[in-house]
């Protein structure tokens, strides 16, 4: 059996790579990993967070995205695609053409048995050393289950679980969310 050459990438070489690229990859310190493809209840899911959050911050300074844009954490050298992140900087706003964001106020990823390792230690180790960032949090697609990881000022992070019958807050971008509402259209109950 012949393994494959492992290739390493400079941050330019990844993100020219990616530009072209039809499929999207997370890179981590000169790697560039695939991403797998999701579920309709973990795309629903998503859709439905992103959605919620887009439409209670309609006339705030704040812009959601979804995973179809990157997050850089400089520190680690790593770009990610979450599924769901928040700003509020007046950069965002200016930077429309940009495929990156640097400071989200709110990282949310939704949890399958595939990512969950990932997300729940080494994405959780990177996105915490992400100045601006105020809330992590995991939204679970087999259960109505939302876990947050909540910075407290310069004493840590907060771990807050919510579920079914909760409402769900997003404290940095002060929304609350019914838990039904981010699992509604999905077979989750």
């Amino acid at each position: 059996m012949q393994l494959a050459e492992k290739h390493s990438f400079s941050e330019a070489e990844y993100l020219a790579f990616e530009e072209a690229s039809p499929l999207r990859h997370e890179y981590v310190g000169g790697e560039a990993y695939a991403m797998s493809g999701g579920t309709l209840r973990h795309n629903r899911i998503s859709l439905n967070t992103a959605s919620l959050l887009l439409s209670r911050l309609a006339g705030k300074p704040c812009q959601v995205f979804m995973s179809d844009v990157k997050l850089h954490v400089a520190r680690d050298r790593a770009y990610y695609y979450p599924d769901v992140m928040a700003t509020c900087s007046e950069q965002a706003s200016a930077a429309n053409e940009s495929q990156v964001v640097n400071d989200p106020v709110l990282v949310i990823e939704v949890i399958s048995p595939s990512t969950e390792g990932t997300d729940r230690r080494e994405k959780l180790h990177a996105y915490r050393h992400l100045p601006s960032l105020q809330e992590y949090a995991l939204i679970s697609q087999d259960t109505q289950q939302v876990e947050i990881y909540r910075r407290q000022g310069d004493i840590g992070w907060l771990y807050i679980t919510y579920e079914p019958g909760d409402v769900v807050e997003f404290a940095g971008v002060g929304v609350a969310l019914p838990i039904e509402e981010l699992y509604a259209g999905t077979d989750v109950a």
